[in-house]
């Protein structure tokens, strides 16, 4: 009993001594870990983190603590030295878009600024390729439109031809017309603009897609794994809508569909956004005023 009692007096000073800041620590060091893990868990990075587990192993059994294997472990201490920068070169992909993911994350305050014609663009760009995909669904022809959002497309927008250009209905006809020069490729629209057209995109790496699936929507998967664009795809054989989004493929969509799934995913912060200043602003207008005919009474 004493020793069940002399264990709980033991639990509580150490207890005792946590800090906030020290949860906050465990607390930052876990999610750290987790995404880690999540990582490995839906890229190639789980295999390498293996290898580079057994070079370390096999680094300790040759040290002088084990078996001391001299040579060994000078061979294995030099190809872990060099091997860091291979890593950063190997990882150089994913390394970027971490780092553009985090640059990428809007600030309330900026959001709280941001131009009322940039929704209405917005708008008018979800409008005009429902109704251009509909159309190009009735006639089976492919479509590729890539909705970029935080994350920045510079690398796919430079391997296609810069427009800078309007949404409209027509324009992404004539684009995706079968005997244009950028058909084959996508189109990228950014705050409701088209930047570019004829872009070449990743394909998907996941190796349980169905085999009716072509090269159109895999581009548009592999897309929506690399980064948090939407992709809207229409199927050259079948004229079918899809959405990819998130490394997932939304088949088989109507025209309503479509369009209720490119408001909730491009405009609902966007709008809420934007109503702030405008209702900031209505109330030091309506306060101006009253001030005014107080003054005048």
């Amino acid at each position: 009993m004493e020793s069940v009692l002399s264990v709980f007096e033991s639990i509580g000073r150490y207890l005792s001594l946590i800090r906030i800041a020290d949860v906050v620590d465990v607390a930052i060091m876990a999610f750290v870990v987790y995404k880690i893990i999540s990582m490995m868990k839906r890229t190639r990075v789980g295999n390498i983190v293996k290898g580079v587990g057994v070079i370390l192993l096999a680094l300790w059994l040759s040290s002088e603590t084990a078996f001391n294997l001299q040579g060994v472990n000078y061979i294995l201490a030099h190809v872990l030295e060099w091997g860091v920068l291979a890593l950063v070169i190997l990882f150089q992909p994913e390394i970027r878009q971490l780092l553009e993911s985090v640059g990428a994350k809007n600030i309330k305050l900026l959001n709280i600024l941001t131009p009322e014609h940039k929704i209405t663009e917005m708008e008018q760009a979800i409008e005009q390729t429902v109704v251009a995909c509909t159309e190009m669904s009735r006639s089976r022809t492919g479509v590729l439109i890539v909705f970029e959002r935080k994350n920045r497309l510079e690398e796919m927008i430079r391997t296609g031809t810069t427009l800078d250009a309007s949404v409209s209905c027509e324009l992404l006809k004539n684009i995706f017309f079968i005997k244009a020069p950028l058909h084959d490729g996508a189109v990228i629209i950014r705050d409701g603009r088209i930047l570019s057209a004829g872009c070449v995109l990743p394909l998907s790496k996941n190796a349980n897609l169905s085999r009716d699936l072509g090269m159109r929507h895999r581009a548009g998967i592999g897309m929506s794994e690399n980064s948090d664009a939407v992709v809207v795809i229409v199927s050259e054989e079948t004229g079918s809508i899809s959405v990819a989004l998130g490394g997932m493929l939304k088949r088989h969509l109507k025209p309503e569909t479509l369009d209720q799934m490119l408001r909730n995913e491009l405009m609902p912060k966007a709008e809420e956004d934007a109503e702030k200043p405008r209702f900031i602003w209505k109330e030091l207008l309506r306060l101006g005023r009253k001030e005014e005919q107080d003054e005048e009474e």
